[in-house]
């Protein structure tokens, strides 16, 4: 496996830090998720029991690691995991920066005794200034305060939140990417580093076309209502039998093919309806011809008439549509997940794949404290030690 040689320890609860752990697990690395006596928060999402097996949200984000449970309030339970550290190569947390520093677990207070250790802190806002330990998830640090939201929701609607987890797995991957970079380069150097992402930081990374436009011009043109876009041909297109599908421009000939397949050579005909448009009552004009002759259509029809016009178009699938989909499947976007109880469920699968390379789940997600004894016997403690810091409360 790609990564068998590499030991990561996770400390972290949600979606974003156990979701970049998750990915190095299924890349072959050993993951050893350390949580609280009361669990990460996504394990009281959906029952994982014998008469409903696999909680499918906790699975996808800790599928194949050893769960540990330590009280590192306890001294002994912070020292546990100093030890677990002192045997990784990769520690992931998402735990406020100022939690950190007062439990001396931050970078700054561990970088002397553990200088192989790269140290990755996923936060909301970044490791400084005021807004360092503002509570904060995908919704409001990804979504919303990055701008995200602003530039994909139409003016003329309420507000939307994003899925869950949708601006987490952005930042799990390029939590992922940081760590892999620092990997590398201790590969040459011997010395590890820290590693941070913002859940903002990486909304503003996603909206970056956007962002880049303001940035240089001080202005720029997000999602506006459908009346008034300047381009007729690129966006949402609904059928007769009550199906949407999109469109983007990929080329000058996009527009005369599509406006030719559909019988309008009359518009043809008459510059002003030629882009690059000036005038939105054009646009209008057009985008009414167009809505017109997709309404008179099937999905089917429509899909036939864009790709032989070589346009590129996708309709609006829901998840069972992306779950019955072919292409779907050969495209490698399910994995069958074990389920703790000797059985399997399918779940999403991780974003890459290395053709010749199994990078199925090595096994399910762990239940609370279930490999706790065995981990730290690994880490140097006798049987008399564990039981006694099981007693203490110090893990469990």
């Amino acid at each position: 496996m790609l990564l068998s040689d590499v030991k990561v320890v996770e400390w972290s609860t949600w979606v974003a830090g156990p979701g970049c752990a998750g990915v190095m697990a299924d890349w072959g690395a050993s993951v050893i998720k350390v949580e609280s006596a009361t669990g990460d928060a996504t394990r009281a999402f959906f029952p994982d029991t014998a008469e409903s097996p696999g909680n499918p949200v906790f699975s996808m984000e800790n599928r194949g690691k050893r769960g540990v449970v330590l009280d590192t309030a306890k001294p002994e339970g912070r020292a546990a995991l100093i030890a677990l550290l002192k045997q990784a190569d990769i520690f992931v947390t998402n735990v406020r920066p100022g939690s950190l520093k007062r439990a001396k677990l931050d970078y700054d207070s561990l970088k002397a005794e553990l200088p192989h250790l790269i140290y990755a802190n996923v936060t909301g806002y970044g490791l400084t200034g005021e807004m360092a330990d503002v509570a904060a998830f995908d919704i409001t640090a990804f979504w919303t305060r990055s701008g995200v939201a602003a530039s994909t929701i139409p003016p003329d609607q309420e507000p939307f939140p994003s899925r869950p987890g949708f601006g987490d797995h952005f930042t799990a991957l390029a939590t992922l990417s940081g760590v892999l970079a620092a990997l590398h380069e201790r590969s040459r150097t011997g010395q590890g580093r820290q590693v941070e992402t913002a859940l903002m930081r990486v909304g503003a990374y996603a909206v970056g076309w956007d962002l880049s436009l303001h940035l240089r011009y001080g202005d720029v043109t997000t999602a506006q209502p459908k009346q008034d876009r300047m381009v007729a041909l690129s966006g949402f297109f609904h059928t007769g039998d009550d199906r949407w599908f999109v469109v983007v421009v990929k080329s000058a000939n996009d527009y005369p093919n599509v406006m030719r397949a559909i019988g309008r050579h009359d518009i043809l005909a008459d510059p002003r309806n030629l882009p690059p448009y000036s005038d939105i009552h054009v646009v209008r004009y057009v985008r009414a011809a167009l809505d017109a002759a997709f309404e008179a259509m099937t999905l089917e029809q429509a899909g036939e008439l864009l790709t032989a016009a070589d346009v590129a178009w996708a309709p609006m699938e829901t998840l069972m549509d992306l779950e019955m989909n072919p292409q779907a499947h050969e495209a490698g976007c399910f994995v069958e997940t074990p389920d703790g109880w000797g059985g399997s469920f399918w779940g999403p699968a991780s974003p890459v794949r290395f053709p010749g390379v199994d990078t199925s789940p090595t096994g399910p997600a762990p239940k609370l404290g279930q490999h706790t004894r065995e981990v730290l016997a690994e880490a140097g403690y006798d049987a008399a030690a564990v039981e006694a810091m099981i007693a203490s409360g110090a893990a469990t």
